[in-house]
């Protein structure tokens, strides 16, 4: 079991850091490093204090605390899920012994570097967003940037913590190298190409939590599957707070979504780019551009590392234990989206059967394309509702790929195939261009005000915690 958050320690912790003090020591060290980065790479906007939830109680009971607070205090720390003595590992050549709750030698490297890759995320996201606080279109937004923000950096709190605990002096060396690569840094980028891209603007901020957050969501999914207890059970506390950043982007894209069916229907026109508002082919190219560069994030369709992870029980697939298998998967196959022959040199876009245990990306990948699909069916209700005829939709899977199988073609969104010279032609039809994102950041002009919300976007349905949108979420310096 877990002990309660110990808020007098200098890191709040679950984790008995009192008495591992060459740990403590260790964290404590790390701590100034993190801070010097948030001042430097986190949010710019200054802020006297937001209204933030905080951790108080990891268990099923609740877990959090609202109030206002300065966010250069915010009590970032380290808190797991609640311990299952009993837990067995479910999948994998180590299916029904007991789970792990120290590292294993043979599995150590391997382990590493599947904390390292998801630490790497935490902080590129903050850094991405950390100019969006000048040009927040409500307080209401501006609170809920922050608190995306600041539970990012809790999320790289949790991987450097069984990054120091669990690996040593190569595992401190990494925590510490987390905080010096930089998202779109040309010297130190970060690992994943996602997380080097810009978010300017709120259109790209609302798809990267619904898009991106989602990725991260599966990604948490099959470690909180992981037969190394500490992992497992810190997943499953992210992934309390991951709801959270993809429910901002969720309801994001529907304010932005119903805002824009509001003018289209008042003002009967398709033509509302000069209304103040972000026209839907827009929105369609922005949903365009996330969608098919977090799938990108999924890795290749086929994967031994992923395959051996699997067997190894290191991470398994997305609510692993619901599955009907054997959970060993050494007899089962899948089919894996591919580029076939068509016997005179063309390529054309189909499917091929393989192992099972070597197409687990593509299960994954299938399983975050079956939840994306709810959030285009449910803005498309907001246009249906409105009256309109026009419809969202996700694009091709091979549409604008540059990782696995499709990396090397350019596809429409429909799925067809085309010449490089067509796509380079046509390609402002489906993502955004300079002139769609100019008229986007035109509209991204700062709503500080109570109570007050930017025109190209709806007002929410409900406040937070209980309050109302017009609540003072934010006090600004």
């Amino acid at each position: 079991m877990t002990t309660a958050p110990d808020y007098t320690e200098k890191i709040p912790n679950n984790v008995n850091l009192r008495e591992d003090r060459r740990l403590r020591r260790a964290l404590e060290s790390w701590q100034p490093d993190f801070l010097n980065w948030w001042e430097s790479m986190g949010p710019a906007l200054p802020t006297k204090d937001v209204y933030l939830r905080t951790a108080v109680n990891v268990g099923r009971e609740g877990w959090a605390h609202f109030g206002h607070v300065p966010m250069k205090d915010y009590r970032w720390g380290v808190f797991l899920a609640e311990r299952d003595s009993d837990r067995r590992i479910a999948f994998g050549q180590h299916k029904g012994e007991p789970a792990w709750q120290k590292v294993p030698g043979e599995y150590r490297a391997d382990l590493q570097r599947l904390l390292v890759i998801q630490g790497d995320t935490e902080p590129a996201s903050v850094e991405q967003q950390r100019n969006l606080g000048a040009t927040a279109p409500s307080l209401y937004d501006l609170r809920n940037l922050f608190q995306v923000n600041v539970e990012e950096g809790r999320h790289l709190w949790a991987m450097v913590y069984l990054l120091h605990a669990y690996f040593g002096r190569e595992g401190r060396e990494e925590a510490g190298e987390l905080l010096h690569r930089n998202s779109g840094s040309e010297d130190s980028p970060r690992i994943l190409g996602a997380f080097n891209e810009e978010t300017p603007d709120w259109l790209s901020f609302f798809m990267f939590t619904y898009f991106t957050d989602r990725d991260g969501k599966y990604q948490l999914g099959t470690l909180k599957e992981s037969a190394f207890d500490p992992l497992s059970r810190t997943c499953e506390f992210m992934l309390k707070e991951e709801a959270h950043h993809m429910m901002v982007g969720t309801t994001g894209v529907d304010r932005v979504v119903g805002r824009t069916a509001q003018v289209m229907v008042e003002n009967d026109t398709d033509d509302v780019a000069a209304l103040g508002v972000i026209p839907l082919p827009v929105i369609q190219k922005y949903l365009n551009f996330h969608y098919s560069v977090s799938l990108d994030l999924f890795g290749g369709e086929t994967s031994t590392n992923v395959a051996n992870y699997y067997t190894a029980g290191l991470k398994g697939r997305w609510m692993e234990e619901r599955r009907t298998d054997d959970h060993r998967l050494t007899d089962d196959s899948i089919m894996v989206d591919t580029l076939a022959g068509a016997g005179n040199g063309e390529q054309s876009i189909g499917q091929t059967e393989v192992p099972a245990l070597v197409g687990l990306n593509t299960d994954l990948r299938r399983e975050y394309i079956s939840d994306c699909r709810s959030g285009v069916n449910r803005w498309n209700k907001i246009l249906a509702e409105a009256g309109l005829t026009q419809r969202l939709k996700l694009p091709h899977i091979a549409f604008n790929r540059r990782v696995g199988a499709f990396a090397g073609i350019e596809a429409a969104p429909d799925g067809e195939k085309l010449p490089a010279g067509e796509w380079e032609r046509r390609r402002g039809q489906w993502l955004p261009t300079d002139v769609d994102k100019t008229h986007v950041r035109s509209l991204m002009q700062p709503v500080h005000e109570r109570g007050k919300i930017a025109a190209w976007i709806a007002p929410p349905r409900n406040g937070i915690n209980g309050k109302p949108f017009e609540y003072d979420y934010v006090h600004l310096a």
